[in-house]
């Protein structure tokens, strides 16, 4: 066992000096992607076990975070329903619109196409652009929906739509469905891009008669990676939702209405310090995000 052992270590030392200017290239994302992303990730596994307050030094506490986490508090799963209803109406809504508006557009003349592109990218490379909504729905007679239903009398006063439970969370759904057509919706243009011609060619010879069925017969299956893509990326927005309902619904919400996992990560880590408490939060958010992945991937693989 020792002399295959050691009969290997000559073949793999020597296929890493053969392919040297590849780990040569690879070392700068590798070391980024380890100091901000690899190394975090353990050290919040680490301190989720802890009691960390930002001025002492962790003490540890073993699972009691967790025990408290799934046992006394309840805002974190009022926090888990909101996400998941967020995740499961924006991600799966948001990756099909993506998928359509990509289709859509790429039908268009060039110059159209990449005007078309721009607007529908921008609301999510635009910051704050969502406060936008905040003077559509402002809660006072200013803004413009109350505006308009106090002018043909619909309404006898302003209602105010974030901080309204019965009106806030179907908001907050639509402007994160307006800002979500990012990233995937690039991917998925650059997908029909890279579809062969002849492909399409072929698939006419072959019986297909509509676009339609060109999209599914031909389309799809020649760009699941770019799909596997968008879809991992609709996972990580879907489920890191909380900006947009802290800046309009305020922070908390009325009566939690708008509060996420992200929500309550921030309510410990920024406003309580109680980074130990908060690390195990983001831990769990962490593992629900890598396991909706791996569905996601083993539904989308590439045959």
């Amino acid at each position: 066992m020792k002399e295959k052992t050691n009969s290997l270590k000559p073949s793999l030392w020597s296929e890493i000096k053969k392919n040297k200017m590849h780990y040569f290239m690879m070392s700068p994302y590798m070391i980024l992607f380890t100091v901000f992303t690899i190394i975090p990730v353990i050290a919040s596994l680490i301190l989720s076990f802890t009691y960390f307050n930002m001025l002492e030094f962790p003490s540890w506490r073993g699972l009691d975070n967790y025990k408290q986490l799934f046992l006394s508090d309840d805002v974190f799963l009022i926090a888990v329903k909101n996400t998941l209803i967020f995740a499961f109406l924006t991600g799966p809504l948001s990756y099909v619109l993506c998928f359509f508006f990509a289709w859509f557009i790429n039908e268009l003349p060039a110059k159209v196409r990449a005007f078309m592109t721009l607007v529908f990218y921008a609301p999510s490379i635009a910051g704050s652009v969502y406060t936008i909504w905040g003077f559509i729905f402002s809660g006072d007679s200013y803004g413009f929906v109350n505006g308009m239903l106090l002018k043909y009398n619909l309404i006898s006063e302003p209602i105010q739509w974030f901080t309204n439970p019965a009106y806030n969370f179907t908001i907050v759904v639509v402007i994160q469905l307006w800002l979500s057509l990012g990233t995937s919706f690039l991917a998925f243009i650059a997908g029909f891009q890279s579809v062969s011609k002849d492909l399409y060619e072929a698939g006419a010879m072959d019986g297909i008669k509509n676009r339609f069925q060109e999209l599914i017969k031909i389309t799809v299956p020649a760009m699941k990676e770019k799909m596997m893509f968008g879809a991992v990326m609709q996972i990580a927005s879907s489920f890191s939702i909380g900006a947009v309902g802290a800046a309009l619904g305020g922070f908390p919400s009325v009566n939690y209405s708008l509060h996420t996992v992200i929500n309550h990560i921030q309510d410990y880590g920024s406003v309580r310090y109680e980074m130990g408490y908060a690390a195990a939060i983001a831990f769990m958010l962490t593992v629900a995000m890598v396991l909706t992945k791996n569905l996601i991937s083993k539904l989308l693989k590439p045959e």
